[in-house]
C-alpha cells in the first residue's frame, strides 16, 4: 500500500512541503483546491524540487473549468514532473458550481464521464496527431490548429483519479478513470457494500480489471499520547464529520448505517450556524465508524484491518493540531513495517 502526504496551499512553502514528504518516505503528496488556491501552482513548485514522489491534485474542481483547460495544465505538469503527476478531479456541488464558479450544472455523473473522455480525446490529438473530433451532450471539441498543438511528450497523458461518494460517480470512475479518490466521509461498511461494487461495475463496462485501477483513501485518524491530545483529536474530527454530514449529497453514507435523519438535523443546524451543536450530534458510535481511534502504535494495524484489502494508497486525515509532536512519523513507521 502506498502512503501519501499533503502539500499546503502556501506557495512559499509548497516546495519544502514536497521535499519533506519525499524525504520522509511518502509515495505521494496531494495539493487541494481550498481557500481559493489553485493546486496546480503548488504542484509545479513541488515537481521542480523533488525527484521521486508522485504529485496529485486532491482535488481540482472539474466543472469550474473546461476539458481543454484542464487537459493543458495536466499535460504540462505531467511532462515537467517526468510522469509523476496524478490528476485528481472532483465535481463539487451545485451551489458552488453555479454561484461561485458561474458555470452550468447538470447531471454530474454523465457530465464527468464526458469531461474525462473529452480530455482523453484532446490528449490523443496531442500525442498521436489524431484529428480532434469530440462531440458530446455537454462538451464539444473539434478544433486543434498547429499553433495550439503542444505536440507529444515522452511521458504521455497523466493518470486520472476521480473523487466520488455516490454509486453513479463511482461507476464513472471505474469506466473512464485510472483510479478513485475515496471521500473521507466514507465508512468501511460503505466502502465494502457500495463503493467497491460500483467500481467493479464500472471496470466491467470498460473491459478492465481491478489491477488496472488505483483506489486512494484519506482515513480519519484520531491519535495522541495524552488525554488532552486525544480529546482535541476527537473534537476536531467530530466537527469535520458533522460538517460533511450536513451535505445532502453525502446522505447515503449515513442512511446505510440507519442515521439518515441525522443528515437532516445537521443540515438544519448548519443553516443556523450552530457548528458546536452539530459536532455534539456525532456520538462515539458515529465517530468510530468514520475514524480509526487509538494510540500511534495501534493505528497502523487498525488501518490495515479495516482497509488493507480495499485500497491501494492511504493518507492520514487529521482535522486537528497535535502540537507538532511525532504522532504521524510513528504511524508512518508502523505502516511501513506491516
Amino acid at each position: 500500500m502506498k502512503l501519501d502526504g499533503g502539500i499546503g496551499a502556501n506557495l512559499a512553502s509548497a516546495a519544502s512541503d514536497a521535499q519533506k514528504a519525499e524525504n520522509d518516505g511518502y509515495d505521494g503528496a496531494w495539493a487541494s483546491e481550498t481557500g481559493g488556491h489553485d493546486p496546480f501552482f503548488a504542484l509545479l513548485l513541488a515537481a521542480e524540487h523533488t525527484e521521486r514522489i508522485e504529485l496529485g491534485t486532491g482535488i481540482v474542481v472539474a466543472f469550474g473549468r473546461t476539458p481543454m483547460i484542464v487537459a493543458g495544465q495536466a499535460w504540462d505538469l505531467n511532462h515537467f514532473s517526468r510522469g509523476r503527476f496524478l490528476l485528481g478531479l472532483g465535481s463539487q456541488i451545485k451551489p458552488h458550481i453555479e454561484k461561485r464558479y458561474s458555470m452550468p450544472w447538470s447531471h454530474p455523473a454523465p457530465r464527468m464521464r464526458e469531461f474525462i473522455s473529452a480530455m482523453r480525446a484532446i490528449w490523443d490529438s496531442w500525442q498521436n496527431g489524431t484529428k480532434l473530433d469530440f462531440r458530446g451532450d455537454f462538451y464539444t471539441h473539434t478544433l486543434m490548429t498547429p499553433f495550439f498543438m503542444p505536440g507529444p511528450n515522452e511521458y504521455g497523458a497523466p493518470r486520472v483519479l476521480l473523487a466520488a461518494v455516490g454509486e453513479g460517480m463511482t461507476r464513472v470512475a471505474g469506466e473512464v478513470a485510472d483510479g478513485l479518490l475515496v471521500h473521507g466521509f466514507t465508512t468501511e461498511r460503505y466502502l465494502r457494500e457500495v463503493t467497491v461494487p460500483a467500481i467493479h461495475a464500472g471496470l466491467a463496462a470498460s473491459g478492465r480489471n481491478r489491477d488496472q485501477f488505483e483506489v486512494s483513501y484519506p482515513a480519519f485518524v484520531v491519535a495522541g499520547d495524552t488525554e488532552e491530545q486525544m480529546v482535541a483529536a476527537m473534537d476536531g474530527t467530530r466537527k469535520q464529520i458533522a460538517f460533511y454530514g450536513s451535505t445532502p449529497a453525502y446522505r447515503p453514507v449515513l442512511e446505510l448505517h440507519g442515521w439518515g435523519d441525522l443528515q437532516t438535523e445537521l443540515n438544519t443546524l448548519s443553516k443556523q450556524g450552530q457548528w458546536d451543536e452539530m459536532s455534539r450530534r456525532i456520538d462515539d458510535e458515529i465517530l468510530n465508524a468514520f475514524a480509526v481511534v487509538g494510540s500511534p502504535e495501534q493505528i497502523p494495524a487498525l488501518l490495515m484491518r479495516r482497509f488493507g484489502d480495499l485500497v491501494d494508497r492511504i493518507s492520514l486525515y487529521r482535522p486537528y493540531q497535535d502540537g507538532g509532536g511525532d504522532v504521524v512519523p510513528r504511524i508512518m513507521a508502523g505502516l511501513k513495517n506491516i
